[in-house]
């Protein structure tokens, strides 16, 4: 057997594979040979059909057959003679298998890359300064006053505007399109809160309670039936309620809904602390991103496809999760599963050379894991229940395989914050930050 290996890339390498002619015709011998022992042809009972039929109507099922038996027997073997350690099943690529010749093949295999670690501390970055918007808290105590409304029938003769809630009873159709026909009663729909399709809240405006009217709009591109976009819909609508969002006052009694709050400054006060505290680990989280992308521009290296692929796929699981738990879908946002690979493919690159980054980091600088740090993450994790601590302690002393990419996890925050620890860090305004 003659093996090859020529470089294709840092990350990739072709191994070229070839077998001489005599273990080509042996291998085949062998494999007619079994497949006549159970071969069923008319005429013969089963094992006894000659040879000759054997070769004549068997020929595929032998070449995928000997063909499977060298990939498992020989490229294994010349992968672990060459020391290459694949990071994905190699990609394979062969000629026609025939007897009396010898067989090629070769296989595309992706490796991961050779990282030598290099100016990773004193990495210069910039950090926003934390500054407290009083309006942030004013915003938040607003939502939290909308989530509190009440919704109570507008007088009547008052059309639908932006911010009502309105019940409608409506029936869907496009022309061309009898599958897509649909209808429903009492609909709810907030409107101006532009959750459905483009167009459709606002040809709501202005009507009023009793009216019906047909709302013609625009199939968007992404809808769930390819051809109906850019068709025409008609939606045959009428109108059951119109409702207005009646808002609690901001007082003392609003506070007290909320526990042990006397007053409303007693609830601003909270707000502050709560906004803080979110605002500070968003800096903090992007410091996290800033620190991996200097590193990463000191640091240049080649990632295997294959692994920029596995972390597009978690990267979309996690969106679609996300939107499923909001009751929305890819779709209403815009966008399918290759626009987002194509939109996000760069950032996923970025997230696994980080990644390798700092797991050089952690052999580098002999970074490890003990006791004390995993009682702290337990803690964590647990946000000060006991009753949960427990629960968690116990999850992660049973399942290794969970306590041990809870590990690597640990890790890898502990060489992040390794990096910041040395880093330049500038501090700058807001706006400064973001214009970067």
């Amino acid at each position: 057997m003659q093996v090859t290996v020529e470089e294709v890339s840092p990350v990739s390498k072709k191994v070229s594979i070839e077998i001489p002619s005599e273990l080509v015709d042996a291998e085949i011998e062998k494999v007619y040979a079994g497949i006549q022992k159970k071969a069923k042809l008319q005429g013969f009972r089963p094992g006894k059909a000659p040879m000759q039929l054997i070769k004549r109507n068997y020929t595929d099922a032998m070449r995928d057959e000997v063909m499977r038996r060298f990939f498992e027997t020989t490229l294994f073997k010349a992968l672990n003679e060459h020391k290459i350690d694949p990071v994905e099943t190699p990609t394979i690529e062969s000629e026609i298998l025939e007897q009396g010749a010898p067989f090629k093949y070769s296989a595309l295999v992706e490796v991961m890359p050779e990282i030598l670690l290099k100016d990773y501390t004193g990495l210069a970055i910039t950090k926003e300064k934390f500054v407290l918007n009083p309006d942030n808290i004013e915003g938040e105590l607003k939502r939290m006053q909308e989530n509190m409304a009440q919704l109570v029938p507008v007088e009547e003769g008052v059309q639908v505007q932006n911010g009502h809630t309105v019940i409608l009873d409506y029936s869907f159709s496009i022309d061309g399109f009898p599958e897509e026909t649909s209808n429903a009663e009492d609909a709810e729909v907030e409107v101006g809160a532009n959750k459905l399709m483009p167009g459709f809240e606002e040809q709501l405006v202005g009507m009023k309670c009793g009216e019906t009217k047909d709302i013609t709009i625009t199939m968007p591109e992404g809808y769930r039936t390819p051809e109906a976009a850019g068709k025409e819909g008609v939606f045959h609508v009428t109108m059951k309620e119109i409702k207005r969002k009646e808002l609690p006052e901001l007082n003392d009694d609003f506070a007290q809904q909320f526990g042990d709050y006397e007053t409303i400054e007693q609830l601003r006060s909270k707000m502050a602390e709560y906004l803080e505290k979110q605002e500070l680990e968003r800096i903090e989280n992007d410091q996290k991103e800033r620190i991996i992308s200097a590193m990463i521009e000191k640091n240049p290296l080649d990632v295997p496809q294959s692994m920029i692929k596995r972390q597009l796929d978690y990267m979309l699981e996690n969106l679609k999760n996300r939107l499923k738990g909001q009751h929305m879908s890819m779709e209403m946002m815009g966008m399918d599963d290759e626009g987002f690979r194509n939109r996000f493919r760069d950032s996923a690159e970025d997230k696994v050379k980080g990644g390798l980054l700092l797991m050089a980091l952690v052999e580098r600088e002999n970074i490890s894991v003990n006791d004390e740090d995993l009682e702290q993450r337990y803690e964590q994790i647990a946000t000060g229940n006991p009753d949960m601590l427990n629960r968690v302690k116990e999850y992660y002393t049973t399942n290794r395989n969970a306590k041990n990419a809870l590990i690597s996890e640990i890790k890898e925050d502990k060489a992040i914050r390794f990096l910041l620890d040395s880093a330049v860090i500038t501090e700058v305004e807001a706006a400064a930050q973001k214009a970067e």
